[in-house]
């Protein structure tokens, strides 16, 4: 692991310990004013930012890959608590089966792809597919597939309560690891050059490890194994050459991307942590009482400056070319949190619950903790994109 991110991770921890043990010293003094039930929140907060950090700082040592995969098991796991509140037909059993199983794993499949070795092959980035496939087929194919059912019973509110999942559970999820594989010119001249010769044959990919290990077989043997759509030994031996690995399997050395993915989960819960302290400190203008009563316009624009001001500060670990951008992406960050924030609230008010489950101990579940991390994911991207090409 290289300077600066450990630099990064190193910092991370020391926040994190020093809130822990702010929040257990203010717990002496709830006799002299202060809140329980802020501290309560606090500590709740914590504990998942110890897990989400912990597991980001586990899979960032495995590499891309294994971090496409640890978002694509929590998309699977909110997509869950989500569906379990929806209104359902016995007759859709069969189209949520369909969509659990399909449409995610081929979404974070396009996003985890090489997007050099998936536009050798295409000609196109993957980023044209993974942004408009899972669109389109929700709002094209899913009514079709509703409607096959046979059940005409709140057709509207079923299928759009189902598209909304998706896209938040999935498709804007999906778009946090993305930013492991997003090429930028001024990251990829200096990323190549620093990689060894070692990691460069490694990264040649699963399936060169599969050619290898059936090097000694015959022809037929192989052709038996090895999918001829994925392994480089179908191609002519000048483009076999050629290909790019189809996974980036191993961390690059400089870990530019990964610390682009940190900076951004930290922006989004730092935005989330400022939101909620500022709207304690003004209670003058409440956003949407029935929706959620803690937010205050006030919060709502003092976390994003804040989480903004944060972002200029944490510059040097992004791909923009001035301080500013990295503000701007903050504070767009910032509020597209709120965004998340209220909308998922409004949907658990919607259905009469506090939360989307229990699988965080003091939380109602995975989807409550990373609802602004979805809602921002997308916009931060086409941020870093637009900005991060110089």
């Amino acid at each position: 692991m290289d300077i600066p991110t450990i630099s990064l991770f190193s910092g991370i921890l020391v926040l994190l310990t020093a809130a822990a043990v702010t929040v257990r010293s203010l717990r002496r003094y709830i006799d002299f004013g202060v809140d329980p039930a802020i501290l309560d929140t606090f500590r709740n907060r914590i504990r998942a930012w110890w897990i989400l950090f912990g597991l980001l700082a586990c899979v960032f040592f495995v590499g891309p890959l294994a971090t496409t995969l640890f978002f694509f098991i929590l998309s699977l796991i909110v997509l869950r608590e989500y569906i379990t509140l929806t209104p359902k037909s016995p007759a859709d059993h069969r189209t949520l089966f369909a969509l659990y199983l399909l449409l995610p794993p081929i979404q974070f499949a396009l996003v985890a792809v090489n997007p050099d070795w998936f536009q050798h092959l295409t000609g196109i980035m993957p980023f044209q597919v993974f942004s408009i496939f899972l669109p389109v087929c929700l709002f094209l194919i899913l009514p079709c597939m509703m409607a096959v059912s046979g059940d005409p019973k709140r057709f509207l509110e079923r299928t759009a309560k189902l598209q909304l999942g998706m896209m938040i559970c999935v498709y804007a999820l999906s778009y946090a690891p993305a930013l492991l594989t997003i090429n930028l010119p001024l990251w990829t001249s200096n990323v190549s050059n620093k990689v060894p010769p070692a990691v460069s044959m490694l990264n040649r990919g699963l399936e060169g490890a599969v050619i290898e290990t059936f090097g000694g077989l015959p022809d037929g043997a192989k052709a038996e194994y090895l999918p001829t759509a994925l392994s480089s030994a179908a191609l002519p031996n000048d483009k076999a050459s050629a290909l790019p690995p189809m996974f980036r399997i191993l961390p690059l050395m400089d870990g530019k991307h990964f610390q682009l993915l940190v900076f951004f989960v930290v922006i989004v819960q730092f935005g989330d942590v400022f939101q909620y302290l500022w709207s304690h400190i003004s209670r003058r203008h409440i956003v949407a009482e029935k929706i959620n009563a803690t937010k205050t316009w006030e919060g709502v624009f003092g976390g994003a400056v804040t989480a903004a001001l944060l972002a200029a500060a944490l510059w040097y670990f992004t791909p923009f070319p001035r301080w500013w951008q990295a503000g701007l992406a903050g504070l767009a960050v910032g509020l597209m949190g709120f965004a998340g924030n209220m909308t998922m609230s409004a949907i658990k008010r919607d259905r009469g619950v506090s939360g989307y489950g229990s699988l965080i101990q003091g939380h109602s579940g995975f989807l409550d903790r990373i609802d602004s991390l979805c809602f921002a994911a997308p916009i931060f991207y086409f941020i870093v994109l637009y900005f991060g090409r110089g």
